[in-house]
């Protein structure tokens, strides 16, 4: 029989497999008719009556670009993208041909935005898409390919600010304590492409966007800073947010002008009708995919939730106490009071982990009714946030299984899990883009026994926890067998987690 951690394996190759930019294309784009062509895009029809042009940013836009590139053939006219700086190296370094385009390709690419920052050459490629979409037709089709960090590659402040500028604000605001959404929020009020821009400069032409989301919820006018999606804020809100944060008296003269100049209200959403945004990849779709992959190797699966988010310490309490919880179900005993406490435990904490469309009753409910016999696998998806204090190496998935193994150690410890009924538990956290933090893995894996096996080879996971050092410590613990490597995936659709359990 496989071990659980080759199931484990297999399900998150699975997962991300199903959100590659290649197969996601092929399954998603068609082109159809030679007389007057077709593009079929998920079942809608969108007649190319002129000229195809495609533009894209972001982390996963080259293997984007690449598949749609074959799909289109001769149909394409022209095409920019904007890349990290370096990807097409990567890739081809990585023998990902299938990622990068063909020699006499249409499509320009431009590389920057060097640690994920804007940057001139970044701005560069953005001016060339904004000259793209203005010189646009009402009888053109304009492709946009987009993915998570398009907003760092797609910068164009609106004239006079100056991308210095711009970034001045941004950082003033980030050190104040402003979130992230806030951030986004100003950030399109001075973009020129950002919030909807984008689709209005190519306005009469039909616009096409296909995204691959690495957002909670998949908001459209968040992901990229939504340069293709109507923006449901105004000047007031950007506004209202350099007030909070007491800087609307040290804004770049540029600043204030632009500000003092924009239009009060956001543009209608009637203005949108010449635009589709269509996801293609998202956390729920890969998830989707590992509950396919673990029924057909026997799991009962449950999927708790692509939105799980928060600091890492309190999910990895999650995550232990749904893997107790699941252990006494096993021994018979998940409805004695240890199981009601756990319930009650588990529910407080999601309560106030407020992870959206998550019901954790129902959840619970569900994974009472799956008998003892069979093996359980639950499945999650999300980002966590690690507020750091050490100064080591790792990754929030790494750290997050570091974590669960540390709470499952400590729950022996003190005799809180059963010792009944023997079970093998394992458990992993990976970024589907193949890279967590900076490092070469994109998660790890733990089970109950590692933390006293890591004690027995002198290795204090707390001090690792302490100093931020997961990664140090995955690679020195039993050769880094508990390292989870897959290589640079292309595509990234945020994390995904899985608890995998089965009886001896």
């Amino acid at each position: 029989t496989m071990s659980l951690r080759e199931h484990a394996l297999s399900l998150f190759r699975g997962a991300v497999g199903t959100v590659r930019p290649a197969p996601m294309l092929k399954r998603a784009l068609k082109l159809q008719g030679d007389g007057c062509p077709q593009l079929l895009v998920k079942g809608q029809a969108f007649p190319v009556k002129r000229d195809l042009y495609l533009v894209g940013f972001g982390k996963a836009v080259l293997g984007m670009a690449a598949a749609a590139e074959e799909i289109l053939g001769d149909h394409l006219t022209r095409g920019i993208i904007n890349v990290p700086l370096g990807i097409q190296e990567s890739l081809q370094r990585a023998g990902m041909q299938e990622m990068l385009l063909k020699p006499h390709s249409k499509i320009q690419v431009i590389e920057g935005a060097r640690n994920n920052l804007p940057d001139a050459e970044a701005l560069k490629g953005a001016v060339a898409i904004q000259e793209l979409a203005e010189g646009l037709t009402a009888d053109d089709l304009l492709l946009v390919l987009i993915s998570g960090g398009g907003s760092a590659l797609l910068p164009a402040p609106i004239p006079p600010i100056l991308l210095e500028e711009k970034e001045k604000v941004t950082k003033l605001l980030a050190s104040r304590g402003a979130a992230i959404q806030e951030l986004n929020i100003v950030r399109k009020t001075l973009s020129v492409l950002k919030g909807g821009g984008l689709a209005q400069l190519a306005h009469p032409a039909r616009v096409v966007s296909l995204i691959l989301s690495d957002v909670i919820g998949d908001p459209l006018d968040i992901i990229a800073s939504g340069p293709t999606a109507a923006s449901s804020h105004s000047v007031q809100d950007c506004l209202q947010i350099l007030t909070k944060y007491n800087l609307l008296h040290n804004l770049p003269e540029s600043v204030e002008t632009v500000l003092s100049s924009s239009p009060t209200k956001p543009t209608a959403p009637e203005n949108y009708s010449h635009v589709s945004n269509i996801i293609l990849g998202s956390n729920t779709l890969a998830l989707e995919e590992a509950k396919r992959q673990a029924e057909g190797l026997g799991y009962a699966a449950l999927v708790l939730s692509a939105a799980v988010h928060g600091e890492v310490g309190r999910v990895a309490t999650l995550y232990c106490q749904l893997i107790q919880l699941v252990h006494l179900g096993f021994s018979g005993l998940g409805d004695g009071p240890r199981g009601d406490e756990l319930r009650g435990s588990l529910l407080q904490l999601a309560a106030e982990l407020q992870i959206p469309g998550l019901d954790l009753d129902e959840f619970l409910q569900a994974l009472r009714g799956l008998g003892p016999a069979r093996p359980v696998c639950i499945l999650a998806g999300g980002e966590t946030t690690v507020q750091l204090q050490g100064t080591g190496k790792g990754g929030r998935n790494q750290e997050l299984a570091l974590r669960v193994g540390l709470g499952l150690h400590r729950a022996q410890a003190t005799g809180a899990s059963s010792p009944q009924g023997r079970c093998e538990i394992l458990f992993f956290s990976g970024g589907t883009d193949g890279q967590d933090g900076p490092t070469k893995a994109a998660g790890a894996f733990c089970s109950p026994g590692m933390v006293a096996e890591a004690l027995q080879e002198g290795l204090d996971v707390e001090a690792f926890l302490r100093n931020n050092d997961s990664y140090t410590f995955f690679s020195q613990f039993q050769g880094g067998h508990h390292l989870l490597v897959t290589g640079l995936t292309g595509t990234n659709v945020m994390d995904i987690q899985a608890i995998l359990i089965r009886a001896m």
